[in-house]
């Protein structure tokens, strides 16, 4: 029996997204900072939706949040294999990886500040 072409494209995407799966539960059993910002995402989606605030906006910045916290455990990850001691270059690596997490999840607070603050303050 001949598999089609699209139900192929299919069971290999199938199988890309278990690997991506995969990825996602081990860097949240290994990493407390992308535990921290899941519960925070999950908590500012469900006070946006209580709060009947925009959605994608916040949406957004939880997934890039946690994309780039997923990019920050990669890279780390590849600059200990490849140079397991100190280097002033692995160290630029990581910090850099880690500037780009700090800088989402600023961004993310400001937007979440003027998207919830004005309706979290008519609560107080």
């Amino acid at each position: 029996m001949r598999t089609s072409g699209s139900a192929l494209n299919l069971r290999r995407w199938w199988r890309s997204a278990g690997f991506a799966w995969a990825g996602i539960r081990q860097v949240y059993h290994s990493q407390a900072n992308f535990r921290i910002e899941v519960w925070a995402g999950v908590l500012a989606l469900t006070l946006t939706v209580l709060l009947r605030a925009p959605l994608p906006p916040i949406m957004l910045c939880c997934a890039l949040v946690l994309s780039l916290e997923l990019i920050n455990t990669a890279v780390e990850a590849v600059v200990d294999l490849v140079s397991p001691q100190f280097h002033p270059l692995a160290k630029v690596a990581k910090d850099a990886a880690a500037a780009a997490v700090l800088v989402a999840s600023i961004g993310a607070l400001l937007v979440g500040a003027v998207l919830l603050g004005p309706a979290l303050w008519q609560l107080l």
